[in-house]
């Protein structure tokens, strides 16, 4: 997957900090901080029905958008620095996705003609690499440890477990302790929808409120530490509030110029 895309598709996995929200406008902003590991950044993310927009600067000042639109059924990438943007269609993460079952399926064909030793070594390399039908969902199950304080809240502390292996820490609450609301966050179910079938393990992290079934735990993270890669990424929001969001903000700027995503092009 797209670095940025990934980054965006866990954005929104932890909440936490000191947030207060009012309840004066339909769209929700949320401004949140990775705060260790080895590339800081900012993320601004705006939430308003079906769509979701989320901005990641980095500590260099670099900025790149997202902006999801869960009525079309469309994910927009956006360059401001080169002025240029791409798109993937729920049509592109089906054709994605069939693309990588062939795939497999040849792969697949090949590994049977593998001395058994060789064939063992390939399949524990491919494992959990690709998405779509050669990837089950992983199996996502949690572990309580007692409550912890988070800011100002009281919190029920989960190790959150993939597949056997311990991935993140949360610590969640009920989303009512911080002015939220399930409807806030219901974009983020639509994002995950969008990539369930194509990338099962980013699905299941994609930022909703706690479902056991789908993350191991209940309730609404306000502070998550995850564990990927050897790194340890800790994520806190500093900021949350009400707000009326113009049209254009879920918008591609005018003018900018269409490519094509890298996944997406010819021959991929």
């Amino acid at each position: 997957m797209h670095s940025r895309l990934l980054s965006a598709a866990l954005v929104m996995v932890s909440l936490g900090g000191a947030v207060r929200v009012s309840e004066a406008a339909e769209g929700l902003q949320i401004v949140q901080r990775v705060t260790s590991g080895p590339n800081p950044v900012t993320t601004q993310t705006q939430l308003e029905n079906t769509r979701l927009r989320s901005e990641i600067t980095d500590q260099k000042g670099t900025a790149q958008v997202i902006i999801f639109d869960g009525s079309k059924q469309v994910l927009y990438i956006v360059d401001n620095a080169r002025k240029t943007y791409s798109e993937m269609t729920k049509a592109d993460v089906d054709k994605m996705q069939a693309q990588m079952a062939g795939v497999m399926t040849q792969m697949q064909a090949a590994l049977e003609k593998m001395p058994p030793a060789q064939r063992a070594q390939m399949e524990a390399l491919m494992k959990g690499r690709m998405g779509g039908a050669a990837a089950p969902a992983p199996k996502i199950e949690s572990k309580r440890g007692g409550t912890d304080k988070v800011g100002r809240w009281t919190c029920d502390k989960y190790e959150v477990l993939t597949n056997g292996v311990k991935t993140a820490d949360v610590c969640t609450v009920d989303p009512s302790a911080l002015g939220v609301t399930v409807k806030d966050l219901e974009v983020s179910r639509q994002l995950a929808d969008f990539f369930s079938a194509l990338v099962p393990q980013i699905a299941a992290q994609i930022a909703v409120v706690g479902r056991p079934e789908t993350q191991g735990f209940s309730g609404f993270p306000v502070k998550s530490t995850m564990y990927v890669g050897g790194q340890t990424v800790t994520t806190e929001v500093v900021e949350a509030s009400r707000q009326t969001f113009a049209d254009s903000l879920f918008s591609v700027p005018a003018g900018f110029t269409k490519q094509t995503m890298p996944m997406l092009a010819p021959g991929r």
